[in-house]
């Protein structure tokens, strides 16, 4: 059986993330699209919204690299298994994260991101404090 790939949608906006290019991953977002960034937390709905949230995101860290460990395709359903990756001054932040994709009209209508909320903040403040140590005074 052969490899199946990323749907096209999905691997455009991952490799826009990992460009950090808000604009080119809103491309591949239907207008009401919506993202749960934490299923926890409260969605962010449409396109607009979504494309400014991960600007932010994406815009605070020197480097991003979201890793796909494994995926499932289903449809119009995709399930992908990653392992984000942010740089704050050479230091490195990692979450493990489970992506549902939505899709529909072959664009992204809803991403739901499941991850341990306590350990990003944990990561993330440590690699932000020793970039912020390491920095020259």
């Amino acid at each position: 059986m052969p490899a199946q790939a990323l749907p096209t949608a999905v691997a455009a906006f991952l490799d826009a993330v990992n460009a950090r290019d808000a604009e080119r991953l809103g491309q591949h977002l239907t207008d009401d699209m919506t993202y749960h960034l934490i299923v926890t937390h409260p969605p962010i709905r449409g396109r607009e919204a979504v494309v400014l949230a991960l600007r932010r995101v994406l815009s605070e860290a020197d480097r991003v690299r979201w890793d796909v460990v494994s995926f499932a395709a289903n449809d119009d359903l995709v399930f992908v298994e990653r392992v984000d990756r942010f740089w704050y001054a050479g230091h490195e932040a990692a979450i493990e994260c489970l992506g549902v994709f939505t899709l529909r009209d072959g664009k992204i209508a809803e991403v739901r991101d499941y991850a341990d909320m306590e350990t990003w903040r944990s990561r993330k403040a440590a690699a932000t404090a020793t970039a912020v140590t390491a920095a020259p005074q």
